[in-house]
C-alpha cells in the first residue's frame, strides 16, 4: 500500500525504495499515523483540518517542496477553506489575528528554529491559542518539516 510519504516522494510499489521502506514497517505506519494524528485528529482542540492543512501548505512552500504542495493544494480544496485560510496557505502575512500570529510562528520554526524563544511561545498565548492548540501547533510544524526532509532525501536516493 503506498502512503502519504511514498506518494511526497514520487515511490511506487515496483520501487527498490518502496520496498526498502517496508524493512522498517513501523517506521512506514508510524508516519502514517503521525500525518493522520496532526492533520485530522479525533480532537482537534479547536484547530480545524482546514487551518491544519493550510498551515501544512505553507511549510511545504517555504521548504520548496512542489509535491506536498501539490497534494495540500488538493487536500485544502476538498475542505472548502476560507479566503483568510487560502492566504494563508499561500504564504500571506497581512492576516486576521490569531492566523497573523500562527503564520509568523510557523514561518519562524520551519525557516529558522535556532530563533526561536519562549517568548514566541507567549505571543501564540497572547493571541488567543491554549495550551492543547499551543501543542497541536507545534506537532504539526515538526511533523511537516519532517515529512519534507524525508521525502526530499527519497527523492535524492531514488534519482541516484
Amino acid at each position: 500500500m503506498i502512503d502519504a510519504m511514498d506518494k511526497a516522494a514520487g515511490l511506487s510499489p515496483d520501487d527498490a525504495l518502496f520496498s526498502a521502506r517496508r524493512f522498517r514497517p513501523e517506521f512506514v505506519q508510524g508516519a502514517e499515523e503521525c500525518l493522520l494524528s496532526v492533520l485530522l485528529p479525533a480532537n482537534d482542540h479547536g484547530l480545524a483540518a482546514s487551518l491544519r492543512v493550510a498551515l501544512a501548505r505553507r511549510m511545504a512552500a517555504l521548504n520548496a517542496d512542489q509535491a506536498l504542495m501539490v497534494e495540500y493544494n488538493a487536500q485544502l480544496a476538498d475542505l472548502d477553506p476560507t479566503e483568510q485560510l487560502l492566504a494563508l496557505a499561500q504564504g500571506a502575512t497581512d492576516l486576521d489575528e490569531p492566523l497573523a500570529t500562527i503564520a509568523r510562528h510557523v514561518d519562524l520554526i520551519t525557516l529558522t528554529p535556532n530563533k526561536a524563544e519562549a517568548s514566541d511561545i507567549t505571543r501564540l498565548a497572547q493571541a488567543g491559542l491554549n495550551n492543547p492548540q499551543i501543542v497541536a501547533l507545534s506537532e504539526l510544524i515538526a511533523f511537516v518539516n519532517f515529512q519534507t526532509r524525508v521525502a526530499t532525501g527519497l527523492r535524492l536516493m531514488r534519482s541516484a
